[in-house]
């Protein structure tokens, strides 16, 4: 029976993190003719080439791009196996950034089984823009934080995925030829940013019909007919319909990464934390 080892999948994952070989060898405690002989004996059990090197950097190909996705579930689980078999007498409390359209999606199943596991840590949420929650002035505020980002933040993460972004709306009010009317969040959100600069690429008029924040009340505003938004593929609710219109410009793909903004929690709350981590991580590459 071919086993992987997760150990060589550690490596092969903090390598895409850290955006290469020397910098995981640090990260790691090893010499890079070491990274490399993993790497190399990976894809020699798999058969397949998992990077190729453009200029002075090593890339993953898209056999390497699908594997760092189920590389970091597989470690996702295996971490939170060993964080639930020591987890006797945690206490304290985790502070949880998280944007709004990921709070509806994630949090009632997350509640539930973090308070089943850990019924004396609570879990303090905060729903906000994701640039927000990432601010530097706002560090000290949370332990975690689930945002999106473009690619030059991506590697700071420890965890992320890439999902498509998607025009939604109600589909009783499509778009027309005539003028795309938006619902959006305020500035500073990643999809308005986006969306804006697609949507001047093209002929077609557009303005912005409405501004709320906060998911439920753009979900309204679509349900009144205001106009369409664009979410995260993974993240768009069942009361939503993902839409596809020859005026409405492809938006591309977002990352969503888990930032652990505290690095020196105490070893029981770091517990709770890397259980919290591991759920998260597990529900994004899982869907």
């Amino acid at each position: 029976m071919r086993q992987l080892s997760l150990d060589t999948l550690r490596t092969f994952v903090t390598i895409i993190q850290q955006g290469g070989f020397a910098k995981a060898g640090d990260i790691l405690g090893r010499s890079q003719p070491a990274i490399s002989l993993q790497i190399k004996k990976l894809e020699e059990q798999l058969d397949k080439r998992l990077f190729e090197k453009k200029g002075q950097r090593y890339i993953p190909t898209s056999d390497g791009n699908w594997l760092y996705s189920q590389a970091q579930r597989m470690l996702a689980l295996n971490d939170e196996v060993f964080v639930h078999m020591s987890d006797a007498g945690l206490r304290g409390r985790i502070r949880l950034g998280i944007p709004s359209e990921f709070a509806s999606l994630l949090l009632p199943s997350l509640i539930g089984e973090f308070a089943l596991q850990y019924p004396d840590v609570s879990l303090d949420v905060t729903s906000a823009l994701s640039r927000n929650l990432l601010e530097e002035a706002n560090r000290d505020k949370y332990d975690l934080v689930l945002a999106l980002v473009e690619d030059k933040n991506v590697a700071q993460a420890q965890h992320w995925v890439s999902d498509q972004l998607v025009w939604v709306g109600d589909a009783n009010h499509l778009p027309t030829s005539k003028q795309v009317d938006l619902v959006l969040a305020a500035d500073g959100c990643v999809y308005r940013s986006r969306v804006i600069s697609r949507l001047k690429q093209q002929t077609v008029p557009w303005r912005i019909a409405y501004t709320n924040s906060d998911l439920g009340g753009l979900t309204v505003a679509m349900q009144q007919g205001l106009g369409i938004t664009a979410l995260a593929k993974r993240s768009v609710p069942e009361n939503l319909q993902i839409l596809r219109h020859k005026h409405l410009p492809a938006l591309g793909y977002i990352h969503i990464g888990l930032f652990q903004r505290q690095q020196n929690a105490p070893s029981l709350q770091q517990a709770a934390l890397d259980t919290l981590t591991a759920f998260l991580a597990r529900r994004l590459m899982g869907d």
